[in-house]
């Protein structure tokens, strides 16, 4: 291969021509010191509340070992649940997989899942023992 076919990589030569350069203000009004009274910023919209879940700490069935239950997730999908799922498990640092539905978390971590289900707009209500 010669020497003249091949693309120099040193960066080359900066930008020659300041493509904005031809432009100016002349004719336009000032820009204002700050907003006017009557425009105010937009403000996020209120969320919309997402319903009740029910948050179960259950021993049965699971030799001895406690594992945190969010039922009753109406609304959302599949996909939903499992970003809710590994989010809660960040959070609680803990193993955790969505079954039948339903958002199993190891160990009794209901507070810290309270909190992420509120943070998405559910109602979190503790059911059962």
């Amino acid at each position: 291969m010669t020497a003249s076919k091949r693309i120099p990589t040193d960066g080359g030569t900066g930008l020659t021509q300041a493509p904005f350069a031809a432009l100016s203000s002349a004719g336009l009004p000032p820009a204002p010191e700050s907003l006017p009274a009557s425009i105010t910023p937009p403000s996020k919209p209120a969320r919309k509340p997402r319903g009740r879940v029910d948050i179960l700490r259950v021993k049965a069935g699971r030799g001895g070992k406690t594992v945190t239950v969010v039922k009753n997730c109406v609304g959302i999908g599949l996909p939903e649940k499992e970003q809710l799922a590994k989010a809660m498990q960040r959070a609680c640092g803990t193993g955790g997989t969505v079954k039948a539905g339903q958002i199993e978390i190891q160990g009794d971590k209901r507070a810290e899942v309270a909190r992420i289900l509120t943070e998405a707009n559910f109602q979190p209500v503790f059911a059962g023992g």
